[in-house]
């Protein structure tokens, strides 16, 4: 352990500059950071955590919740606006509310080793503030909705920053204390998971304040990323595509003629490379309209055209 009076005055600042800019993020963000409970004051435990996102009382959250409360002593009782388990995020309001929201960053900005601050509430202690890094990025985290269908979500961020119980829906913050993750998993010691803040997560949370619900088209096929012979890709100019694991039985795959063993290498215009560039795809507005993908089958290359439908 090195002493305070041996140690050097660069090493001093450099440990001064980290604290303060620790303690920065957290008085700006820890105002923005609620505790949700199950029952009002008194009738239940914490459920959680979640962050304040507009003026107007909308919080991300990850679960129902009955009130919600602050560091500064306020109480709101809460309303679940909508939820969606297959990006593992919720929409909640507290009722009559005028608040003050934290600022969105950018998490696809985001590189390892860069330093992140985590604000919460875990194991019932309020306010609880860790900090560490971005110890890794694209990773995949399953979900399921309950009704059988799976999705992955991707590049979750991984961090080193102490998660526990009840830090879930809480802040995962950059040095500029703007918001670049919500909080979702404790995988093991040391291993904290959040679900990035990006223009995909963004356009989920817009869908959940406006509807209550995620409207997502679906293909119904299973794949994952296989690599390309090396002539296509050198023809096509990328390395890998999502090849057709499974066709599901009836479904607008299977009608539009895709077979296990395909391999999708673009959607439109736009190529894909593994199972979330599909995902991403599948959006609201692809419903019902006629879609071209681009498939390689016995070296050669196909257009096939499907019909998504809305994932029930």
């Amino acid at each position: 352990m090195t002493d305070r009076a041996t140690t050097t005055p660069t090493e001093r600042e450099a440990l001064d500059a980290y604290s303060t800019t620790v303690t920065s993020v957290a008085e700006r963000v820890l105002p923005a950071v609620a505790s949700l409970r199950v029952g009002r004051t008194g009738r239940g435990g914490g459920a959680g955590s979640a962050v304040v996102i507009t003026p107007d009382g909308f919080l991300v959250a990850q679960g129902g919740s009955a009130s919600a409360s602050f560091i500064n002593g306020t109480e709101y009782d809460v309303e679940v606006v909508g939820a969606d388990p297959l990006s593992d995020l919720a929409i909640a309001r507290a009722l009559g509310a005028t608040l003050e929201p934290v600022h969105i960053g950018n998490a696809d900005q985001l590189r390892v080793g860069q330093l992140v601050v985590a604000v919460g509430n875990p194991l019932g202690f309020s306010g609880s503030v860790t900090s560490g890094v971005v110890s890794g990025l694209g990773r995949s985290l399953a979900t399921a909705d309950g009704n059988g269908h799976r999705r992955f979500i991707e590049d979750i961020i991984q961090t080193d920053a102490a998660l526990n119980p009840g830090n879930s829906g809480g802040a995962l913050a950059d040095w500029q204390a703007r918001l670049i993750g919500v909080n979702t998993a404790v995988a093991g010691m040391g291993l904290g998971l959040a679900v990035p803040m990006n223009a995909t997560t963004e356009a989920i949370l817009s869908a959940l304040m406006r509807n209550g619900r995620v409207r997502r088209a679906y293909l119904g096929i299973a794949g994952g990323t296989r690599a390309l012979p090396p002539v296509m890709a050198q023809r096509l100019g990328r390395k890998a595509g999502v090849e057709v694991q499974e066709v599901v039985s009836g479904s607008p795959a299977a009608g539009g003629g895709l077979h296990s063993g395909d391999i999708i290498v673009s959607v439109g215009e736009t190529p894909v490379a593994k199972a979330g560039d599909l995902q991403r795809l599948m959006v609201e507005a692809r419903i019902g309209s006629k879609l071209a993908l681009s498939i390689l089958r016995a070296d050669k290359l196909i257009t096939l055209e499907v019909v998504p439908v809305e994932l029930a």
